[in-house]
């Protein structure tokens, strides 16, 4: 005979469940969105994150992944003419990752395809940054 599981562990694991879940639903809708454009999901990803000039390792940083795999995802969006590696201003070793009129324009359509029908469109702002917060504090240890 086993012992039923505790309280806490239950509560744990249906937590799991629907933070993976939810995952599970934006990969999907990044997808989705991606392929309407001609861009894989790590595409969509390296676009997304794109917020400026970035090292590669800044990069490989913000969508969680080795930078050999940002590189690969890197290599591809530069071969269809959306991304620049221009000399690093103050690292000679480095370069930085810069979209270019093309790649800012996909990004910004990217960015419109991806607020439509979010899977967090049913959270206010105010929910959204709750939930955040709540995520940011389970995630960062001290």
């Amino acid at each position: 005979m086993t012992t039923p599981p505790e309280p806490q562990a239950i509560a744990e694991r249906e937590l799991c469940g629907l933070v993976n879940g939810l995952a599970q639903q934006i990969a999907d809708h990044v997808r989705e969105r991606a392929l309407t454009l001609g861009l894989t999901a790590a595409q969509a990803t390296a676009l997304r994150e794109m917020t400026g000039p970035m090292t590669m390792r800044e990069l490989a940083e913000r969508m969680s992944c080795e930078p050999s795999n940002a590189t690969f995802v890197v290599d591809k969006l530069e071969k269809r003419g959306l991304v620049e590696r221009r000399a690093h201003p103050t690292d000679r070793r480095a370069k930085h990752l810069v979209l270019n009129a093309e790649g800012t324009a996909l990004r910004e359509r990217l960015l419109e395809l991806l607020a439509q029908d979010s899977p967090l469109a049913g959270l206010t702002p105010q929910q959204q940054r709750v939930l955040q917060d709540l995520l940011e504090q389970a995630i960062i240890r001290p």
